[in-house]
């Protein structure tokens, strides 16, 4: 994981403040994700955090600042994407549909979730003109109720790309499958509300337990509210993982989930060895987990020491908050 915060190219504290969060489908290579980081720092916005995962084969990137400035960063950061990822041999565990899988719009200050939806209309439009890429609106910009949901859109991944193309028309850019798409795959872009990945480690490389545990957090399969969960194999970490997205933590919070976890993975012999999250993660999270912890406790720094230390964030590398809380990032 590499960082980036340039406060000289930052924003303006008087002005509104979106982030934008791109994902896109390559892990393993330093040079290439260094290159598509530097092309989105070059274009005006402030590059907070970049995580990558080799087994994943995918990198998170954040960026902030004026939302201009990370609209122009954001389609930088898409065109170089395209250049340098070749979709027709990419591989990883990651769900994905194209060499920038998905780029979220998401309000952070003073704008609404309506003018950044605007601002991701605007980017969508771009990337479909200028790139030949086709482009999917999901969440807040999505024009059907399915297309909300980013699994609905990403189902069958890439490879489904020339018939998907076909059945399920992109909402810009070219709808027949060329040699061109082939090498980009699609992008998904919408605006959203901040969402919180959080993987849990098994103590087990057993994938089979880990998707029956998945199944059974997940709310579309009856679990909890507001969470994702699909069941993957890390062998970079020697085990399996519960990988899940919380899309509104206010609803489900991370001590929710995690303990959740721990009952299911109890019901199977096994334990949660450690947490991971993805990105930047806001502030109020993480007091949520911490005054679950430490109910009496009142001091943020001391709740935020409770939730990384009882969802076990610092067992595969160290965390920090001033590096990965999203407030204490951007200072505000």
């Amino acid at each position: 994981m590499q960082v980036f915060f340039e406060t000289e190219k930052g924003y303006n504290r008087n002005m509104p403040l979106i982030e934008a969060v791109p994902n896109i489908s390559e892990g393993t290579d330093q040079n290439i994700i260094s290159h598509i980081v530097f092309a989105a720092q070059t274009a005006g916005a402030c590059v907070l955090n970049v995580d990558s995962n080799a087994d994943a084969n995918r990198t998170v990137i954040t960026l902030a600042g004026e939302p201009q400035k990370v609209v122009q960063s954001a389609f930088a950061l898409i065109q170089k994407a395209a250049e340098l990822i070749d979709m027709r041999t990419q591989k990883g565990v990651h769900p994905r549909l194209g060499a920038t899988d998905v780029c979220p719009l998401v309000p952070v200050r003073d704008i609404s979730i309506q003018e950044t939806a605007k601002l991701a209309d605007e980017l969508a439009r771009r990337v479909a003109n200028k790139l030949n890429i086709p482009v999917y609106l999901y969440e807040e910009n999505a024009r059907e109720k399915t297309r909300r949901n980013l699994a609905f859109i990403r189902r069958g991944e890439y490879e489904s790309l020339p018939e998907k193309l076909r059945t399920l028309s992109p909402d810009y850019g070219p709808q027949t499958w060329n040699e061109s798409i082939a090498k980009t795959g699609a992008t998904v872009i919408g605006a959203r509300k901040f969402l919180i990945a959080f993987n849990m480690s098994l103590n087990t490389q057993d994938v089979a337990t880990a998707r029956k545990m998945a199944a059974q957090l997940r709310e579309k399969d009856g679990g909890l509210k507001c969470v994702k969960a699909i069941g993957w194999d890390m062998p970079a970490y020697r085990c399996a993982q519960v990988s899940c997205n919380l899309t509104d933590f206010t609803q489900t919070g991370l001590a929710e989930v995690f303990e959740t976890c721990k009952k299911l993975a109890a019901a199977h012999g096994l334990k949660i060895t450690a947490g991971e999250l993805i990105g930047l993660v806001p502030q109020d999270a993480l007091l949520q987990a911490g005054k679950f912890y430490a109910p009496n406790e009142k001091n943020t720094a001391a709740l935020l020491n409770a939730a990384v230390e009882n969802l076990l964030l610092n067992k595969l590398r160290p965390f920090n908050t001033q590096e990965r809380v999203l407030e204490q990032v951007l200072e505000i």
